[in-house]
């Protein structure tokens, strides 16, 4: 995974209730054999028609063509649990979600894989897709480590919550398997002892 310490840049509001991973990452992506590709999938049905950029779909607009950060409504992700979905807006340069819920399933693919979600309030994500909805004022940067969220031309800020396990994975850029060979050496010695203690398993 990649680090994520502080990132800033572009936030766009993506405000519609239940937005499932069908819409995320159409079906018809899911075909190939790799990860190639699936930048062009994410939001395809919504980003295009009749094969041409939607102009009123946010990222194709000005102001939001490179957003780095989702402003989304509630149950964001919900429907199959297609880990494409993530794979999908990672490739479209997506770094962070910002919302007051995400699927479960979606969510820990989200983990998984590097893309952080930050739950928040209801409120408080209405008041922050209201700001990022004007192209002046859009700009966002989250601060993981001091877990704050600011906006607003950096005048106002927000802190958040995450799981201290979540969260070092996200710093140290480690996703499940490296996070497990840390204790590599403790791992090696269990199972040394192990076979010595208990010689006809082997």
């Amino acid at each position: 995974m990649t680090p994520f310490h502080q990132v800033s840049g572009v936030a766009a509001p993506m405000m519609a209730p239940n937005v499932d991973t069908d819409v995320i990452m159409p079906k018809m992506f899911l075909k190939g054999v790799d990860r190639s590709g699936l930048g062009e999938g994410a939001f395809n049905l919504l980003r295009f028609s009749g094969g041409k950029p939607n102009p009123d779909f946010v990222l194709n607009q000005n102001g939001y063509r490179d957003a780095c950060f989702l402003v989304v409504g509630p149950n964001f992700g919900c429907g199959s649990s297609r880990e494409h979905a993530v794979w999908g807006l990672q490739q479209l340069g997506i770094r962070a979600l910002i919302g007051t819920s995400f699927a479960g399933i979606f969510n820990d693919n989200c983990a998984n894989n590097g893309l952080l979600t930050i739950a928040l309030e209801a409120g408080v994500v209405a008041g922050l897709a209201a700001v990022v909805a004007d192209r002046s004022r859009n700009d966002l940067t989250v601060d993981l480590a001091a877990q704050t969220l600011q906006f607003d031309r950096g005048r106002r800020s927000i802190a958040f919550d995450i799981e201290p396990a979540r969260k070092e994975a996200f710093l140290t850029g480690r996703d499940f398997i490296a996070s497990t060979l840390v204790f590599a050496d403790d791992i090696r010695a269990f199972e040394t002892r192990h076979r010595a203690e208990n010689p006809w398993i082997v």
